[in-house]
């Protein structure tokens, strides 16, 4: 193994996770230092070898930085795909990123206003890679693989950690779903759907640390379309409850609302 000088790459950091760092000295295996400098110009003696640290991840190339599409950078890694966010996400202020066909959503705990009817009319008809990443293109590819395969049913997995948004993009890709392929009644489906969401979360949810109103089951919802592709009904199906959590409700002057966790 030779590592040439002024190769760029990621080391490990206590506090900001990943830091970007360049070789200034060239490196042969079984060498127990690496010679780094950071990006602020401080210089750094990496310790490497079988009881500490492997060699760090390699950086990509300047111009893959802000990819669309994690899948099209050289070294695809947790410090690549960390940083490529980051970058989308402060410098872009993108906060949907692909990633083959997964799409890859940052919660930006603020209102955008990239959900509006024209930007449903934008993305419909369009194929999946032809805009920006947006949760309505992942719907509409479902919309149209649906229409394609005639009765093929179609899933969309919402996936995240507890207070990461999965309720709110479910939300957004039923909005979709009703604007395009609903008429004036069926336009506020996403709304009737959701509005059983209060009764359940009354019986199964509990206050975490990371969530102060977080699931403590998963919801499947179904939406059945007509053979002209328009919305004709919804459910709701719950799976999962973590039953050994949800003892009873809380009363609203208890102080475990403010202080503690809620029911376990």
């Amino acid at each position: 193994m030779f590592v040439f000088q002024f190769t760029r790459v990621w080391i490990p950091d206590p506090d900001d996770v990943w830091r970007a760092a360049e070789i200034t000295k060239d490196y042969k295996e079984g060498e127990p230092v690496l010679h780094l400098q950071l990006e602020d110009g401080t210089p750094l003696e990496y310790q490497v070898g079988p009881k500490s640290n492997t060699l760090p991840f390699l950086r990509n190339p300047d111009i893959l930085v802000g990819e669309n599409d994690l899948t099209a950078l050289s070294y695809l890694h947790e410090p690549a795909v960390l940083h490529n966010l980051r970058v989308r996400f402060l410098e872009s202020n993108h906060i949907y990123t692909y990633c083959g066909i997964v799409l890859v959503a940052i919660n930006p705990y603020e209102q955008l206003q990239i959900y509006g009817e024209e930007v449903i009319t934008a993305y419909s008809g369009q194929n999946m890679g032809d805009m920006d990443p947006h949760i309505f293109a992942v719907a509409e590819e479902a919309y149209k693989q649906m229409a394609r395969y005639t009765c093929r049913n179609q899933s969309i997995i919402v996936s995240g950690e507890s207070g990461a948004g999965k309720t709110v993009s479910a939300k957004y890709a039923m909005r979709f779903f009703a604007t395009v392929g609903g008429s004036s009644r069926d336009a506020n489906v996403e709304e009737k759907v959701l509005a059983s969401n209060p009764i359940m979360e009354a019986i199964g949810n509990a206050k975490t640390t990371r969530n102060d109103n977080s699931s403590r089951f998963g919801k499947y919802i179904q939406i059945a379309f007509s053979r002209h592709y328009h919305i004709i009904g919804a459910s709701m199906r719950t799976y999962l409850l973590e039953k050994s959590r949800v003892v009873f409700q809380v009363s609203p002057a208890s102080p475990r609302l403010e202080n503690g966790p809620g029911p376990r």
